[in-house]
């Protein structure tokens, strides 16, 4: 499997303190990966040094077969990274229609698309963002993403703080996607959601990869050593 996103030997800092101390990952065309580890080890600063959010990194970062180390945040969402961030960042005051074609690029992706994925936005498709419920802006969220017809889907924390039944057609949504054959790099604490979705694993320590493999290979030691409380 060719990969199409590629970190290697990442390191990142916030002024004087490091976050990042040799960060490698991969995602195949394809194939949906989840970056796990406890609070604090760097995960969501990994997002942020790939989405170029954070340019205080060193390392290769390449996707589709470019360098994105010197590349601003627009142009490497350009290249096909579509990033759903921690928090249902949606624009409060505009309309769900109006949230959907703000970023939209041309593709499989439409309204009907992501109406199909989503029904309930097609049902609020003029509704403010603001009057929806934590659920449907999560939806929102990752509907805005798929309207740039990404190659790979960043998703932080999707289903954080949820409702059951929402965190579910959540889950649903993503199987959807993978079906489609979408890349994936994904961040969430639900252990047994993610055994049954996802391809690899990718575990960090104190801003490291420590472990690297399958479902099938990540024991219960494994969990205990690396995510446990």
């Amino acid at each position: 499997m060719s990969a199409l996103l590629e970190v290697r030997e990442l390191t990142a800092s916030y002024g004087s303190s490091q976050a990042l101390f040799g960060v490698d990952l991969s995602v195949g065309a394809g194939e949906v990966v989840a970056l796990m580890g406890r609070n604090g080890m760097g995960k969501t600063t990994t997002v942020r040094c790939i989405c170029r959010m954070m340019t205080s990194s060193r390392g290769a970062i390449t996707f589709a077969g470019k360098s994105l180390n010197d590349l601003p945040s627009h142009k490497a969402a350009r290249l096909g990274i579509g990033l759903v961030p921690e928090g249902r960042r949606c624009f409060a005051p505009l309309s769900v229609e109006e949230n959907l074609v703000c970023a939209a690029r041309p593709g499989a992706w439409t309204l009907e698309a992501v109406g199909a994925l989503f029904p309930r936005l097609s049902e609020r498709r003029s509704q403010a963002a603001r009057t929806l419920s934590g659920g449907e802006q999560q939806m929102l969220a990752i509907a805005r993403a798929l309207m740039i017809n990404p190659k790979l889907l960043i998703l932080d924390e999707a289903t954080e703080g949820l409702a059951p039944v929402i965190r579910q057609e959540i889950w649903r949504a993503i199987g959807e996607l993978k079906q489609s054959g979408l890349a994936i790099l994904i961040i969430d604490k639900s252990l047994k959601d993610l055994k049954a979705l996802c391809d690899r694993f990718v575990i960090l320590e104190r801003g490291k990869s420590e472990w690297t493999g399958g479902a099938g290979a990540l024991s219960e030691e494994i969990c205990d050593r690396y995510l446990g409380v």
